[in-house]
């Protein structure tokens, strides 16, 4: 089986994560969480997904279903 990468970006000073699971042209699309955005391909696959204001996670736990 093919191992497969994961990318991780964070920035600090806007305090935002994104992970991707894949590379390829795609968009970002709302969900059901003000803080989350999926990345979708053309398809619609997911290729990843960002969260906004990150550092409010220390207490709680996020919790999103991703298309």
């Amino acid at each position: 089986m093919a191992r497969k990468i994961v990318k991780l970006w964070y920035d600090r000073e806007g305090d935002y994560l994104e992970v991707l699971f894949e590379r390829g042209k795609g968009f970002f699309r709302e969900t059901a969480n003000d803080q989350v955005m999926e990345k979708v391909d053309e398809d619609g696959n997911v290729l990843g997904f960002s969260v906004l204001k990150i550092s409010r996670l220390r207490k709680k736990p996020l919790e999103v279903a991703l298309s």
